[in-house]
């Protein structure tokens, strides 16, 4: 009986090491860096302020429970907030290497108060923007950005330190984009600009109606290239999209699916071509970087990209 004890707990012993060592080595796509924040001095403005510091520009820090409270009275916590960031020199070094680079223009974060008062803010790591996007792990640029979302994140917590995640990525490396390409063809009398500004005026006025947002657009044509001298592209947009059916379920269990939301989505075409380029990050990065299993959450994920991929379908059949 002893040595049939002794054989089991070797096992036992051997199968705990194994776990721990597959742990250890789960790679995650997302950080959470968080604070304890007892006097209160850590807001979502002053982490604004400590990202404009660094050189990371806020387009947009929204207050999640306003829409909440009104739009559902419950909210999950008492404060969540998503902010939409970035760095205009490394994002035009890396959209004019890697034109996908725009499912990530802007980044994005959460900030959230968590039931212990503590502060914490949820953003892409390295391996996150690197995977999404497929850009080589070793590219410089993309290096740069990643340490200076740190150099941020320490800044506007100077206590602060990074959570130990034990999620359990299972998208396998894959980037789990969902990407559109389009025929472009002008027609008499008929600008390039008029043509755009046509497309997105419709894809706007399909996507309002269901409940989607765009709390932020971004013209890289007007507020990148052409500072630096760039003529390669006939345009290239981006839009910040946001559902509120969406992040309020999500959020509840998942509060670090800011990292993900709002979802960019860039649309452009080079100059020489006739084609558009369209594309953004699909819920399937929710769903396989945070362990997302809820069926409320998986629902409206996937309906909401249900709702986007036959709209954009439609228009460029």
């Amino acid at each position: 009986m002893t040595k049939v004890f002794t054989q089991f707990t070797s096992i036992l012993a051997i199968l705990l090491i194994f776990v721990t060592l597959s742990n250890a080595k789960t790679v995650q796509d997302v950080q959470v860096f968080t604070t304890e924040n007892k006097d209160h001095k850590v807001t979502p403005k002053s982490i604004e302020a400590a990202f404009e510091a660094v050189g990371l520009s806020i387009a947009g820090n929204n207050d999640m429970n306003i829409p909440f409270s009104k739009r559902f009275g419950k909210l999950h916590y008492k404060i969540y907030n998503l902010a939409m960031f970035s760095n205009d020199e490394l994002t035009f070094k890396l959209i004019k290497k890697y034109p996908g680079f725009g499912a990530l223009t802007p980044l994005t974060m959460s900030i959230w108060e968590d039931t212990d008062g503590s502060i914490n803010i949820s953003t892409l790591n390295f391996n996150g923007m690197a995977r999404a996007t497929q850009i080589p792990s070793n590219d410089p640029d993309l290096r740069s950005y990643a340490a200076l979302v740190h150099k941020a994140l320490r800044k506007a917590m100077p206590q602060g330190h990074f959570k130990k995640l034990f999620f359990k990525p299972t998208h396998q490396g894959k980037p789990l984009q969902v990407n559109f390409t389009a025929d472009v063809e002008l027609e008499d009398d008929t600008t390039i600009d008029d043509f755009i500004d046509d497309f997105e005026a419709e894809f706007e006025g399909e996507m309002e109606p269901l409940g989607f947002l765009f709390p932020n657009y971004t013209n890289l044509q007007e507020e990148l290239f052409e500072d630096n001298d760039y003529d390669a592209y006939d345009f290239y947009h981006t839009y910040s999209i946001c559902k509120f059916d969406v992040i309020y379920p999500v959020s509840k269990f998942h509060p670090e699916a800011g990292a993900w939301a709002p979802c960019s989505f860039y649309i452009y075409k080079k100059k020489g071509e006739n084609k558009m380029h369209m594309g953004f990050l699909g819920v399937e990065n929710w769903i396989t970087t945070l362990d997302i299993h809820d069926r409320a959450s998986i629902n409206a994920l996937k309906e909401a990209q249900g709702m986007i991929k036959k709209i954009l379908q439609e228009q460029t059949d």
